[in-house]
């Protein structure tokens, strides 16, 4: 075999496309599809960030031009650095840790209280029987409406505030989880049953993953529902929570630092928020779609 043999590349064959030009006809394709992907991602990034944006800009404008008085509504570049100051000087932090606090302690109880007793109920006829009747009574009575009643018989320090979180919480999750069991596909359970599951098996492996989509929706109307109930909580009365950062800085007629703490409730519930969903698709790895 002569060098000129040796050096010249491979003929293909006839009828054969060479494997780079494969690749070069298939990069186009490839590289459309990722620029398709990358806009797509980039559109859901910003829609909610331009929505975000307009609110904050006509917030902005409407004191400057005069549309709303500057007095009782700030424009948003005095009430962010308003809340700069509050964070900066920790007093924010001092206020949303005491919120936090009560309305975690709260919420955890109503979580231990309401899934268990609401799995008895969907699942067990005697106990929806005894317990029906007082369950309809105190659901359909207003948390707030109750607020005088646990001042007066727990006091108007800590635990009158936690129990009002707990009694808001544990609505909520109590009826979407009842919700949860009994819609479970009743396929699953007899398949579960003819497999020899126990019945504590058949709980963790069958009624429980199926109910959870259900149940993680309650908790996330019990987050912002104790989140709701607790501020009105501390604005009757409190030493510190950011219910009573609100109310301080409206009778003391310092409206940017009241604007400044609406705006930390509404970041707390967005993190609290976004924590649950995170939870909820962890736990329920199993469907199909989005949450």
């Amino acid at each position: 075999m002569s060098s000129v043999e040796l050096l010249a590349p491979p003929v293909a064959a006839r009828g054969q496309v060479p494997r780079t030009a494969q690749a070069a006809s298939r990069r186009p394709g490839a590289l459309a599809r990722g620029g398709r992907a990358v806009r797509a991602t980039a559109w859901r990034v910003l829609k909610p960030s331009l929505a975000i944006g307009l609110f904050l800009l006509l917030w902005e404008l409407a004191p400057r031009l005069g549309l709303v008085d500057k007095v009782f509504l700030p424009p948003f570049s005095v009430v962010a650095g308003a809340f700069g100051d509050l964070a900066a000087s920790g007093e924010l932090w001092n206020h949303a840790s005491a919120s936090l606090s009560r309305a975690l302690t709260g919420f955890a109880v109503a979580i231990a209280i309401a899934i268990p007793l609401g799995v008895a109920i969907a699942w067990y006829r005697p106990v929806a029987e005894f317990v029906n009747p007082i369950l309809e009574l105190l659901r359909n009575t207003a948390a707030l409406a109750l607020l005088p009643v646990f001042v007066l018989v727990l006091g108007i320090g800590e635990t009158s505030k936690v129990a009002l979180v707990i009694y808001a919480s544990t609505f909520p999750i109590l009826l979407n989880t009842i919700s949860g069991v009994r819609t479970v596909d009743p396929l699953l359970v007899k398949s579960a049953l003819s497999l020899g599951l126990t019945p504590i098996r058949l709980f963790q492996k069958v009624i429980l993953p199926a109910a959870v989509p259900t149940i993680f929706t309650g908790i996330r109307m019990a987050a912002a529902s104790s989140i709701l109930v607790l501020i009105a909580a501390e604005m009757v009365g409190a030493k510190a929570g950011l219910g009573y950062l609100i109310t301080a800085s409206q009778y003391n007629f310092q409206i940017p630092k009241m604007y400044a703490g609406i705006i930390a409730i509404s970041l707390l519930g967005l993190v609290f928020n976004g924590i649950l969903i995170l939870a909820e698709r962890r736990q329920s790895r199993w469907r199909v779609g989005p949450i």
